[in-house]
């Protein structure tokens, strides 16, 4: 598997640290020697820290040599990198590092023999993985454990429902409607009147008798005409509007918090282990 230097893998690796630079931190022991320096990092393919490049000094015999990122303690807040059971007979064994070198299969197992618990063990170079040697590269382990603490949160969201349906239609109704119409009736009124002439007789030759003459008179009469036409009445427009409102809802969360429970008079140092977590 090809390992890359922390900056040719990532050219903005200190970006995604938050501004964090690994390189140029000084190398202490778990008893507070400095050591030396991190020169740089190596990550695999998959961008895990796999090893530091250590740069040691004064009695280690200055040297460039590949550190195991699983025994490794990286303290931000005080800028430091510790490191677990390097010893002087170790850096002499280790192979030399070089920035122009290819880090192959062969020269990290002179590496790791140096570093494991075990010495007399053997792994298929065809098969192995860096899983084979855990406590050398994995961070959960020992003083890089992590533990994680839970909370709940409300989450809001929204779903449309229908609540309901509106059904606008017409039907008909009936009623009786009355209306006036004035109509004129012709009718014959037959007047007998007295004569002032009732005592002054007729000469006979103003006197002329005729038997079956006749007066006519035409009647008339108005009949109503009704008939029935459609108006408009009214206009009556369908739409929908939308109403907003804020609905506040309620609900009991969780929340994990850390205890701590100590035996003895230890020294306890709370670190931000956000800035582990990104190895």
């Amino acid at each position: 598997m090809p390992l890359y230097k922390l900056e040719d893998f990532d050219p903005t690796y200190r970006d995604t640290f938050g501004g964090d630079d690994i390189k140029g931190l000084p190398l202490y022991t778990q008893g507070g020697n400095r050591i030396g320096t991190v020169a740089d990092a190596l990550v695999d393919p998959e961008g895990r820290f796999r090893y530091l490049v250590i740069e040691t000094e004064s009695d280690f015999h200055s040297k460039r040599i590949l550190f195991p990122i699983g025994l490794s303690r990286i303290d931000y807040n005080q800028q430091r990198v510790y490191v677990d059971g390097l010893s002087k007979e170790q850096v002499q064994n280790l192979p030399v590092y070089r920035d122009d070198m290819t880090v192959d299969y062969d020269y990290e197992e002179q590496v790791r023999r140096n570093y494991r618990p075990q010495q007399n063990v053997a792994y298929d170079r065809d098969s192995y993985t860096y899983e084979n040697d855990a406590s050398l590269y994995n961070l959960n382990e020992q003083n890089h454990q992590t533990f994680k603490l839970y909370e709940e949160r409300l989450i809001a969201n929204k779903n449309r429902i229908k609540t309901g349906e509106v059904t606008v239609g017409k039907h008909i109704e009936t009623e009786t409607a009355t209306v006036s119409v004035p109509i004129e009736k012709e009718r014959v009124v037959i007047e007998r009147v007295p004569t002032t002439t009732e005592a002054v007789a007729v000469s006979p030759d103003e006197a002329q008798f005729q038997a079956g003459e006749v007066a006519r008179i035409e009647i008339y009469e108005e009949t109503p005409e009704i008939r029935k036409e459609a108006f408009v009445r009214e206009e009556v427009r369908v739409k929908k509007v939308v109403d907003k409102d804020v609905v506040e809802a309620q609900e009991t969360i969780r929340r994990e918090e850390l205890d701590i429970q100590t035996e003895g008079n230890l020294p306890l140092d709370e670190t931000n282990t956000q800035q582990i977590d990104r190895l």
